[in-house]
């Protein structure tokens, strides 16, 4: 497994990362917790060594379950987690309305305020039960929360040693640029797949010129890259991938006849289509990480394999015109 530099910070993470989402149980039609321990020590023991989670992802279910994986492994990985999508707040702030796990409904706000994040390092710290927190990052921006307050408030929890580095998620170029004002930044964590490459037009060149790592997510678009969702796929009820554009039956058809066209590129390198587009994205310029999701631990390895041969400059460059051809979803 190749290991990339972090930014300008001391964390080193592999090229492929666990992606901890769905293993929460929530958005994605539920979870198998057994399955997701295995999954989970099965990619560490395969080189996947850096665990993306965060606070919301089952509302601390996914948490709870990265530390009872990792427990007698500490010293092995690398803990990525995320602040500032609080569930657990009564207060009159927009929001979005979903339901936990169990079915209860809960609201959903944003909220960066430095005695929100003071408070939600300690309960992030329990659920995982370890002593610090590798990668420390600001889920999503909050347009009510003056962004200075917010990263001094990071930058004292980094100098108590309760975090390793800081890191955004889904931010924007002037937000990421404000934000190193106030204090280093080692990641920004945006969408970037195949089929959703928005920030080429901004955030990944900023990324590259300031020395800011990009941890990719959705790699390979929340499976639809795999080749696996077929046109029978039908989506649990909770599974949020019902309603996204390009997994309309049109669309959806549409990508599987590209993915036609790059699988002899697989092929030739003995690769499943999941592996070729981690692999597509990992050699594009600026990606320090691809966040890749599992529920088995066979999935994990195929993830891991992922990192075991290189794209020449003509595949790549094939696969991005296959890619560009499909244009945007009708």
């Amino acid at each position: 497994m190749e290991f990339r530099q972090l930014g300008s910070s001391d964390v080193q993470v592999p090229v492929v990362s666990f992606g901890a989402w769905a293993i929460g149980g929530w958005m994605w039609g539920g979870t198998d917790d057994a399955a997701a321990v295995r999954a989970i020590q099965q990619a560490i023991d395969a080189g996947i060594t850096c665990i993306d989670t965060a606070a919301i992802y089952g509302m601390g279910h996914s948490e709870r379950i990265v530390g009872q994986a990792i427990a007698g492994r500490r010293e092995k990985v690398i803990i990525a987690t995320k602040c500032g999508l609080r569930w657990d707040l009564d207060i009159d702030k927009d929001g979005w309305h979903t339901e936990k796990p169990d079915g209860t409904p809960v609201k959903v706000i944003r909220y960066l305020k430095a005695d929100s994040i003071r408070y939600e390092v300690e309960q992030s710290l329990k659920r995982l039960n370890i002593d610090e927190i590798d990668l420390y990052q600001c889920h999503w921006p909050d347009p009510e929360t003056p962004i200075q307050e917010t990263m001094e408030a990071l930058a004292d929890l980094q100098r108590q040693g309760k975090i390793r580095a800081i890191g955004v998620s889904n931010f924007t170029v002037d937000m990421i640029r404000e934000c190193l004002q106030h204090t280093t930044i080692a990641s920004d964590q945006p969408l970037y797949n195949p089929l959703e490459r928005d920030i080429e037009d901004g955030v990944l060149p900023f990324c590259v010129e300031n020395n800011v790592g990009i941890l990719a997510y959705s790699p390979i678009a929340q499976g639809l890259m795999t080749g696996k969702v077929t046109m029978d796929r039908e989506f649990p009820e909770g599974d949020h991938r019902a309603q996204k554009p390009w997994f309309k039956p049109a669309n959806r058809k549409r990508v599987l006849d590209m993915l036609e066209k790059v699988r002899p590129i697989a092929q030739d390198h003995g690769a499943t289509l999941a592996q070729l587009t981690i692999n597509w994205i990992i050699s594009q310029e600026g990606i320090t990480s691809a966040l890749v999701g599992a529920r088995t631990p066979e999935q994990a390895v195929e993830n891991a394999k992922a990192a075991e041969f290189k794209l020449s400059e003509t595949e790549l460059a094939t696969i991005r015109g296959h890619i560009e051809a499909l244009g945007t979803p009708e």
